[in-house]
């Protein structure tokens, strides 16, 4: 690989990306002849960013992936995926199922999955795109009719006095029998064979390292967990890093094309695009 060459990374600044990619940015693990620098940014960030194929790897959202594919190659390791759980949507009071198509609902940015999931279970009259950390505050104080939880808010939501309505992946699971792809990690395409290769290795090393270290791995997840303690930090990992990120295929990888395929068939996505995963 030539020694000049800068890979750039970007992942969310949440605990689960944060515990996946610690060995790899944080000096654990090196790639010969190249200078490795990572950019912390939230997810919808990150998907617009990928949309131009500013970053060489990077986490995205599923739902970002039929605007990128033809930058990026999805890696096979490193997938956030629930199974039975995910995304929040919670309200300030207990609703019926006929009342969720009348709300106004805030969404952590326009091409996330949770938003995707939202309009195939919901179909909201309104989306209000904020910031994923701005959200339960936004409907604590009745700025929008309710909101989709990503990251910690998943689990602190009930102290903050709000009330859960639907857990999109309990609702995916029950309408397909399969768990719920959320992020992905990508890789982008112009690197070559070899550098993915590479690429990709070197970041199933960082998740086997995160797992062999977990206490330390999580020590330095904590700063990114906005509060939560260590106890429900490392709970907070377990949900969504879990079996289907250490190897996607073919459960999970079978739900990433299904959810796609649903998405094109309703016209939320430009088209549909076939999953394509780097070579092992």
């Amino acid at each position: 690989m030539n020694p000049t060459i800068n890979i750039r990374i970007g992942h969310s600044p949440d605990p689960d990306d944060a515990f996946l990619f610690y060995a790899l940015t944080q000096g654990k693990l090196a790639l010969a002849g190249a200078r490795v620098t990572h950019r912390l940014e939230g997810i919808e960030q990150l998907n617009e960013r990928a949309l131009k194929g500013e970053l060489e790897m990077t986490a995205i959202s599923l739902a970002a992936y039929p605007y990128c594919a033809h930058r990026y190659l999805l890696l096979p390791t490193g997938a956030s995926v629930g199974d039975g759980y995910g995304p929040i949507l919670v309200a300030r009071r207990s609703m019926g199922v006929e009342e969720f198509s009348q709300l106004r609902i805030a969404v952590p940015g326009k091409m996330t999955t949770a938003a995707l999931l939202l309009e195939l279970a919901v179909k909201p009259v309104e989306r209000v795109i904020l910031p994923f950390d701005r959200i339960l505050t936004a409907v604590g104080e009745g700025k929008v009719d309710a909101g989709v939880l990503i990251h910690e808010g998943q689990l602190t939501y009930a102290s903050a006095g709000l009330k859960k309505i639907l857990d999109l992946g309990d609702w995916w699971k029950r309408k397909t029998g399969l768990p719920v792809p959320l992020g992905v990690n990508a890789v982008r395409r112009d690197l070559g064979p070899d550098r993915i290769r590479e690429l990709a290795a070197l970041f199933k090393r960082s998740l086997e390292y995160a797992f062999s270290h977990r206490k330390e791995a999580l020590e330095y997840a904590q700063q990114f967990s906005r509060g939560l303690s260590f106890s429900d930090t490392d709970r907070f990992v377990r949900l969504y890093v879990n079996r289907f990120s250490l190897e996607c295929r073919p459960a999970a990888s079978a739900a990433m094309q299904r959810l796609l395929d649903w998405a094109a068939q309703e016209g939320l996505t430009p088209r549909r695009v076939p999953i394509e995963f780097t070579e092992n």
